[in-house]
């Protein structure tokens, strides 16, 4: 990791960070459904989680994946069957009523556990990893996370607040639910690019 790579990691961070995905979907839709206070620990578990995710890959796991190309391949049918799960979650979660949710956000461990389950969340740490710690030095992987931590919380913050500035136009059960069937449509669609790529 040098002074010189620093533009492109944060530049690699906010394109990742801010570009739609499982994540900036999910928080969409709980700003849409929760507002952004109760939304909060969601975006602190994303932000937070990744970049433990980042620093325990860099420190070692990546090299489960060179070793064993195959736990690569089971990591994704696991994801895949988890984010079905969530989509349908998203798909059925109830309109709100009396100025309630008819459901829960994510807690902040919630979030930070689903990191791990997250295909995006995996090919930007992979990725970064690869292209700007290839040593994978502890001050390398350690300047990764950080500034995945400082551009991530941002973007998430921003869909998070999107979604609740929507939600004075979902003000009948009938338009929140064909957004949230919208949301869990393009979280299952967003799954295509992230695993049609090789194990690293």
């Amino acid at each position: 990791m040098t002074f010189e790579t620093l533009p492109a990691l944060f530049l690699f961070a906010l394109v990742t960070s801010i570009t739609p995905g499982p994540n900036n979907l999910m928080l969409m839709a709980s700003g849409a459904n929760f507002g952004m206070a109760r939304s909060l620990p969601h975006m602190l578990g994303v932000s937070l989680g990744h970049m433990l995710m980042t620093l325990v890959l860099g420190l070692g796991v990546i090299g489960l994946f060179q070793a064993f190309p195959a736990s690569f391949t089971v990591l994704k049918v696991v994801s895949v069957a988890y984010m079905l799960w969530l989509a349908w979650k998203i798909a059925h979660a109830a309109a709100p009523k009396d100025g309630a949710s008819g459901g829960r956000p994510f807690t902040f461990l919630q979030a930070a556990v689903f990191q791990w389950t997250n295909p995006k969340a995996w090919a930007m740490s992979l990725g970064a990893i690869t292209n700007f710690a290839p040593d994978q030095t502890v001050w390398g992987i350690a300047v990764v996370a950080g500034v995945f931590a400082t551009i991530n919380l941002p973007s998430v913050s921003l869909w998070t607040f999107m979604g609740r500035e929507m939600r004075r136009f979902l003000t009948g059960p009938g338009r929140l639910q064909a957004f949230n069937w919208t949301m869990a449509g393009l979280l299952v669609a967003s799954l295509y690019p992230i695993l049609s790529h090789a194990a690293p």
